[in-house]
């Protein structure tokens, strides 16, 4: 009878551990229903999903535990209360990445741990990294990027191309100094147009429809068709298509395989926007220029590329942007003041709250996804997160 009734109790025992373990996969794992769902129409979480050591889910990402001191813990955990109460705006992930493990992950709202989340113009900085793989594997050079962009559009009509088309290079292109000037009416007339526009089309109406491109007009302007002006140097210099080159060369070398990426109107992989990880795999990306990068000992990007690309070339312009901040080529550059000390940390940004910030001498990288219209996490970030990591 004793017997009996142990082998009960280990059988009660068994089914609500078991039962805890398929409510907590309910939490934050996305539904068949809701991974075919829009973005909008994703049901918010019932209840924030916060794992102070995460699982070990066998997607090329190491695991560890969030190791601070008691305060700087009991802080991380009310902000990630205070962001499911709706206390900084709307975000839907902060996952902490310290000494190249996940320490920290979280979900809140429209979050999901299986659920790709939309980047917007944090793909830039992917663009970016994408052009420092075509580099390290010797399609393009470091010279390269102060040659005329059109130089390796071979299938242009240089004769209708406005003056000064060849004033464009990579470097000017990736620092948002392209100096496109195109009306925008005209524009609208075309940008539909998939069969004038494919491939190399896209580069030659633009640079058919544009005023000329002269020393004053390759101010800085945010976007301006400079992202895809870079892919369609991509497009063009890799074996087979941009496509199939982000696919084997960065994404499957770094296990990253449930993503959407877009293709523009012309045919190319979109450069700008229109791209949607999970936010495991941001973490992924984020370690990359954290270990220079590199990854499991192969330099998937050149080093040389990276250190220029993460360094605060320009001064960006716009009034919604900090003064503090500086652009490479497609990733931000910043200084974060704790205490009397700085750490110059580079990210990648997009709006609603895509970030993924490395600081690397913190060892650190930190992800955030959000749908929040005034985006002002940072903050937080700075005040409670980062100093968490500072011996």
């Amino acid at each position: 009878m004793k017997n009996k009734t142990i082998l009960l109790l280990l059988i009660f025992l068994m089914l609500t551990i078991c039962s805890s373990a398929q409510q907590t996969k309910a939490i934050y794992e996305a539904t068949k229903a809701e991974m075919l769902m829009s973005f909008k129409d994703i049901p918010n979480l019932k209840e924030a999903y916060v794992n102070i050591a995460p699982d070990d889910r066998k997607d090329g990402i190491s695991v560890g535990k969030l190791s601070v001191n008691k305060n700087d813990l009991n802080s991380i955990l009310k902000l990630s209360q205070d962001i499911f109460d709706d206390k900084h705006g709307n975000y839907d992930a902060l996952l902490i990445s310290h000494k190249n493990k996940l320490v920290f992950e979280s979900y809140y709202k429209k979050g999901r741990i299986n659920l790709p989340h939309g980047q917007a113009s944090a793909t830039k900085a992917y663009t970016s990294l994408i052009l420092g793989r075509v580099i390290q594997l010797g399609y393009l050079t470091m010279e390269d990027l102060n040659k005329p962009l059109i130089s390796f559009l071979k299938d242009l009509n240089p004769k209708k191309l406005v003056n000064g088309a060849d004033k464009i290079t990579l470097h000017k292109a990736l620092t948002m100094h392209g100096g496109l000037t195109i009306d925008r009416d005209k524009w609208k007339e075309v940008e539909k147009d998939s069969v004038r526009l494919k491939g190399e089309g896209l580069v030659q109406t633009l640079l058919e429809y544009s005023k000329p491109i002269t020393s004053e007009s390759q101010a800085y302007l945010y976007g301006n068709f400079n992202p895809i002006l870079v892919m369609a140097v991509i497009n063009a210099v890799v074996p087979g298509t941009a496509e199939n080159f982000i696919k084997s060369e960065l994404l499957d070398k770094l296990g990253i395989t449930n993503y959407k990426w877009l293709n523009h109107v012309s045919g190319i992989p979109e450069a700008g926007w229109r791209v949607s990880l999970k936010s495991r795999d941001m973490i992924k990306l984020g370690n990359l220029v954290l270990n220079k990068g590199k990854f499991k000992g192969e330099q998937l990007i050149s080093k040389e590329y990276l250190t220029k690309a993460t360094s605060g070339i320009v001064k960006p312009t716009q009034d919604w942007m900090p003064k503090s901040y500086r652009y490479g080529y497609f990733w931000y550059q910043t200084v974060i003041t704790v205490g009397n000390k700085d750490y110059d940390t580079t990210f990648a940004w997009g709006g609603g709250g895509q970030r993924v910030i490395v600081i690397e001498e913190l060892d650190l990288t930190i992800v955030i996804s959000g749908h929040d219209r005034e985006d002002k996490i940072m903050k937080q970030i700075s005040e409670v997160v980062i100093p968490a990591f500072i011996k």
